[in-house]
């Protein structure tokens, strides 16, 4: 018997490292072929990690919270070299230095780690055993994500004490975040290292303000026809088809990409050239308690109203629950954003790098408006448009956001036609 060292596999979309969240073996257990042995959280997704050979655990190469780079040792296990000279032919048949990803998470495999009915069998029964054991465990505390644990963990507070604000009170990041911020240090100050999809956040902002000259126009909008319109529609549709507001002024958006298709782009600074995208594939700002996301639909474009409301729920519902595929995080070709939902009527929103354009929207909100020279009490909101400044002028992007705004104030011109 020999040692054999499992490198932290490639996790695919050119991620480069892992954070540790939670080690499911400790020394000296027993691990099967397949067997998750550990939870890592990327800069997208929180993926479990199965191990390609079976043996003994040796040694762990990382604590809880550590980062770790792909392709450096994760975990050591005494195993017969006939079981890792497998896996490093099954390795080879993956194509990469650990294989391809294909659907990380619960049930699903990386490419070269075993997909045999036996395997699959083998993976059925401990995934249903591991559910078993933290079934138990995430009621006594009410916490589900590891990665919160770890982070309570860190900072010694207390769980039990602590009230959720997640569905059935489950604690969220965001709740052990707060306490953090209210509970006395011994120290003056407090350091929380910028990690995981925090710092994948951080960059990408960053990186847009850095390169991107953008601007921003907004504009009060009328919303009274469109809050009747999605009665309307709804009254005519069964329970499961039902649309919310945000699936319409999805719609509206596009029907004014349409007009204006120089802000479904990009910019390649490499070769000088902006690139205009066929379809639009768009992204969702959505803020879960790992922090903000950008699920993306793709070719929304091509969607009925009906198919794209439920595409938006389905996929804002998977980004929150953190079981969405790193894959349906990337790739968006125009960001919509809601920040109407935090209580707020404007803002400045940066865009998503390297897209062209973000199209924020405000919460409804019942005020005084003159229609046909009378004052009147109606449904109003601000939207505003930040772009890059360097695919159009302030025209293209003014006629894009009045157009919007018409849209959303006679929505049977685009909503009457689908």
């Amino acid at each position: 018997m020999s040692g054999q060292v499992f490198l932290l596999p490639d996790l695919g979309e050119g991620l480069t490292e892992a954070d540790i969240a939670e080690w499911r073996v400790r020394v000296g257990d027993t691990v099967t072929i397949d067997q998750v042995v550990v939870e890592v959280e990327t800069a997208k997704a929180a993926v479990e990690v199965p191990i390609p050979f079976e043996g003994t655990v040796i040694s762990l190469h990382g604590d809880e919270g550590s980062t770790l780079k792909v392709g450096t040792p994760l975990i050591t296990v005494s195993g017969t070299p006939a079981a890792h000279e497998q896996y490093r032919e099954e390795e080879r048949a993956g194509g990469g230095a650990c294989g391809a990803t294909r659907g990380l998470g619960s049930g699903n495999v990386l490419i070269g780690y075993g997909t045999s009915e036996d395997t699959g069998r083998r993976r059925r029964r401990v995934a249903a055993n591991r559910e078993v054991t933290q079934a138990p465990k995430a009621f006594a505390t009410r916490v589900i994500s590891p990665v919160v644990r770890n982070l309570a963990r860190q900072n010694d507070l207390d769980l039990s004490r602590l009230p959720g604000s997640g569905p059935g009170g489950v604690i969220n990041r965001a709740d052990v975040e707060r306490a953090l911020a209210t509970t006395p240090e011994t120290a003056d100050v407090q350091r929380i290292p910028i990690k995981g999809l925090r710092k994948a956040v951080a960059d990408k902002l960053s990186t847009s303000r850095r390169e991107i000259p953008d601007a921003t126009t907004w504009v009060d909008v009328d919303a009274t026809e469109l809050v009747q319109a999605r009665r309307t529609i709804n009254a005519a549709l069964p329970e499961d088809d039902k649309v919310g507001l945000m699936a319409l002024l999805a719609r509206l958006a596009l029907a004014a990409l349409a007009r204006y298709p120089e802000l479904n782009s990009a910019v390649d600074t490499e070769r000088g050239e902006i690139v205009r995208y066929g379809h639009v594939h768009l992204g969702i700002a959505a803020q879960t308690p790992r922090g903000l996301v950008v699920p993306v639909i793709e070719r929304a474009d091509s969607l009925t109203t009906v198919d794209l409301a439920r595409q938006l729920r389905d996929t804002t519902a998977l980004a929150r629950a953190g079981t969405l595929q790193p894959s349906r995080l990337t790739g968006g070709t125009f960001t919509l954003n809601n920040y109407g939902v935090f209580g707020v009527d404007g803002s400045t929103p940066i865009i998503n790098h390297p897209e062209a354009a973000i199209l924020g929207i405000g919460r409804i909100l019942d005020k005084p408006w003159v229609v046909d020279g009378q004052l009147a009490v109606r449904k109003v909101m601000q939207v505003s448009l930040s772009f890059d400044h360097r695919v159009c002028d302030g025209g293209v992007a003014g006629g894009f956001l009045r157009s919007f705004a018409d849209f959303i104030e006679n929505p049977i011109t685009v909503l009457g036609r689908l």
